[in-house]
């Protein structure tokens, strides 16, 4: 069966929008309502929702590729790129600030032209190095003759399977600059089913030797900022990808092997996006616990590190918070944090935890 870029029609995508009218008024009315109650609350809370889902958004994109970064880094490279003041944070390496960099270029700068050449610096932020892992890659251009047919496959070695042999690189200036003009013209289409077809589209030509997924994705995120006019992320489409990540490959590789009715395909990413309006309403109950619990605090004189770790805490702290994690955190003696636990303790902030002795974790207290 050919691929759907040897139709002769290509790339004229056609398909049914009645077949698609309620699941997208729903997922539309669904993203409106999300939307309208996040602009409801105040900066702060706004800023630290955006926040959130920025983190998120980076952490879950490259782990659909495998690829596992810190999300202690890359929510503390997030934050000072954003003006945020968020203590006890790490330092962050170069490859998690070109992946941030790429990521809030896509979604806060989603009314600058998609250019080939913003493509080119979003390639160079993700690969630093100039490498993917240990093989040498052509970095910030268009993938050459030499790195040979563009497959994606999976299977041990000697036995792989081809899902999908990408379009021969002679092939790439001029699908990529039909694809960069379609995206900026103005044109009929819905910006969400623009973002769904822009992700296809360019995850089809394939034209980088690394990194088209997160691109692909960073490219349905610009365009999907665009749909709603602003700047601030709400939910991640990245996320909700990555708990459906069979399915999104399901679904690319059985319309990548179609004629040129992508219905399914667009069904698909409706549905997915619905999935991940809908989660957010999780982020945002746990925001409002988060500004309940300092507005409960309002009359506590707290030190910047005390208020650093309890927004660890909240943020969900991973193992148990000993005396030595807060020294560690806080870059203080073991006095000293025994000293902020003990007033913390003392004020019902925190409780210690089940065990005892040298072992002894503490916890947030519940607050009514």
């Amino acid at each position: 069966m050919p691929y759907i870029y040897e139709n002769t029609s290509w790339p004229n995508f056609t398909w049914s929008l009645d077949a698609l009218a309620t699941k997208f008024a729903a997922v539309r009315h669904r993203q409106g309502r999300l939307i309208g109650r996040m602009e409801a609350l105040g900066f702060d809370l706004r800023a630290e929702a955006v926040l959130q889902i920025l983190t998120e958004d980076v952490v879950k994109s490259c782990e659909i590729e495998g690829e596992i970064l810190d999300r202690g880094q890359v929510r503390s490279s997030i934050a000072r790129r954003m003006g945020l003041e968020i203590g006890g944070l790490p330092n962050t390496d170069r490859h998690v600030e070109g992946v941030v960099e790429m990521m809030l270029d896509a979604t806060q700068n989603y009314t600058a032209p998609l250019t080939a050449d913003r493509l080119f610096a979003w390639h160079s932020a993700l690969f630093p190095t100039g490498r993917s892992g240990m093989t040498r890659i052509r970095v910030g251009a268009w993938r050459g003759a030499e790195s040979g047919p563009m497959q994606v496959v999976s299977g041990p070695y000697g036995r792989e399977k081809v899902h999908f042999e990408a379009p021969s690189a002679d092939r790439l200036p001029i699908e990529m600059a039909h694809f960069l003009t379609w995206l900026e013209a103005p044109t009929p289409i819905d910006p969400v089913l623009k973002a769904a077809v822009a992700h296809l589209w360019f995850v089809t030509v394939h034209p980088f030797e690394d990194g088209n997924g997160r691109i692909g994705r960073a490219i349905a995120d610009l365009a999907l900022a665009r749909a709603e006019g602003s700047p601030q992320r709400f939910y991640s489409m990245s996320a909700q990808i990555r708990l459906e990540r069979e399915g999104y490959y399901t679904a690319l590789e059985r319309t990548q092997k179609s004629g040129m009715d992508i219905t399914a395909w667009l069904d698909w990413f409706l549905d997915c996006l619905d999935h991940g309006v809908g989660g957010a309403d999780g982020l945002l109950e746990k925001i409002l616990i988060k500004a309940r619990f300092w507005e409960s605090l309002s009359g506590h004189a707290l030190n910047s590190r005390q208020r650093s770790v309890l927004n660890r805490l909240l943020d969900g702290f991973e193992g148990h918070l000993t005396t030595s994690k807060w020294a560690k955190l806080t870059k203080v003696s073991s006095d000293t944090a025994l000293r902020d636990i003990n007033e913390l303790v003392a004020k019902g902030i925190l409780a210690p935890g089940e065990s005892g002795g040298r072992s002894t974790n503490y916890v947030l207290v519940a607050r009514s």
